[in-house]
């Protein structure tokens, strides 16, 4: 592990990283980690009962944490997850012990430097029985460096009681692909909270992270806002599979297209008694040209199971724009403040810290869109 990484310093870089919610020199995180390429650079907890290292080390210090691994992802998924099966594989690990409730998130970076790379990565997170733990995951790539690939598998383990909250902001240049694969599984009363925002172009993103809601009144929400702007193909969804009884599930998207294509897919799966569901996927067009796709699937299994959705897509609509002129707003400011309160999505259940990164990003969103 180095202390100092040189090339992490200048003003261009630490900006970067500061657009997906890392700041290195802040202290108030509870643990950081940063990843180059394949190398880890940055491993530090500074919060008693928060662990965090590479899953390299991790896995040479914990025999144990081999029982982990691909019981959420499957390996055989696909091409990627088979393809990040392999010795170069890293990742981080991350650990909140029994009991232990972390005020401050534990920020990790997954950053691309070299041109052309394929970056493969293995995390997986573990939230122990009535811990509480925010993580913040940015991911982005050098300046400068605009195509490469990302494959990454995410592993959650929210014990009975824990609550785990995830927020994921990508920033990637225009001729990345970036190809997630996570899944969380859940035990009695825990929660499990996913955010993801993509703010930039990228060539391709095409994720669809599931939760297994296997205990009795576990939990989850998916929360995700998506700007796709020209030349990206965004192909984004979230599921949550109700096994436990009186398990609940929340899906919300936003989606922007100025000139991209964004597929919004949204599953909900009843497989026990009392489950409850309910899943709502917007779009807003800013563009003649792109096109969002809105998929919401319902699945009952069960006679006594509640599941709904709502989908809408549109465009601004101008007497918004005119009433809001009527009342001294510029065009453009009547605008920015109309996709605002699109954007403006009321995200449940995380800290005012988690909050203020996404409102963040969402600021620098709105000045590229207009």
């Amino acid at each position: 592990m180095s202390e100092r990484i040189p090339e992490l310093e200048s003003e261009q870089v630490k900006k970067r990283l500061e657009s997906v919610g890392i700041e290195l020199e802040s202290d108030r995180r509870s643990a950081t980690f940063v990843q180059i390429d394949q190398e880890s650079v940055i491993s530090r907890s500074f919060f008693e009962g928060v662990e965090i290292m590479s899953i390299r080390d991790a896995l040479e210090k914990y025999d144990w944490l081999k029982d982990y691994f691909w019981k959420a992802v499957k390996k055989d998924q696909d091409d990627y997850t088979r393809e990040v099966d392999s010795s170069d594989v890293n990742g981080y690990f991350i650990r909140a012990k029994k009991g232990v409730r972390v005020q401050f998130p534990v920020e990790a970076c997954l950053y691309l430097r070299t041109q052309g790379h394929k970056q493969k990565v293995h995390n997986i997170i573990i939230a122990e029985e009535g811990s509480e733990l925010n993580i913040i995951s940015g991911c982005t790539s050098h300046p400068g460096v605009a195509a490469g690939l990302h494959i990454g598998i995410s592993e959650f383990f929210v014990k009975k009681g824990a609550r785990l909250t995830f927020t994921m902001i990508h920033s990637w240049e225009s001729d990345i692909e970036v190809r997630p694969r996570s899944a969380a599984i859940v035990e009695e009363n825990g929660t499990f909270i996913s955010n993801y925002v993509l703010m930039n172009p990228v060539r391709l993103v095409q994720m669809y992270p599931t939760a297994f809601l296997n205990g009795r009144n576990s939990r989850a929400i998916f929360s995700s806002i998506v700007v796709g702007l020209e030349g990206s193909n965004v192909d984004i969804g979230s599921r949550a599979v109700l096994n436990g009884e009186n398990s609940s599930a929340e899906i919300i998207s936003r989606a922007i297209s100025r000139g991209g294509r964004i597929v919004a897919r949204g599953s909900l799966v009843g497989n026990a008694p009392e489950v409850k569901g309910h899943l709502e996927c917007k779009g807003l067009m800013l563009s003649q040209n792109g096109s969002i796709v809105a998929i919401p699937e319902l699945e009952a299994n069960y006679p006594d199971v509640e599941l709904s959705h709502e989908a809408a897509i549109g465009k601004i609509a101008e007497e918004e724009i005119f009433y809001l002129m009527a009342r001294g707003f510029s065009r453009d400011e009547a605008t920015s403040a109309i996709i605002r309160g699109f954007l403006d999505l009321e995200i449940k259940d995380i800290p005012e810290m988690l909050k203020a990164e996404i409102d963040k990003a969402i600021s620098l969103v709105e000045k590229d869109l207009l």
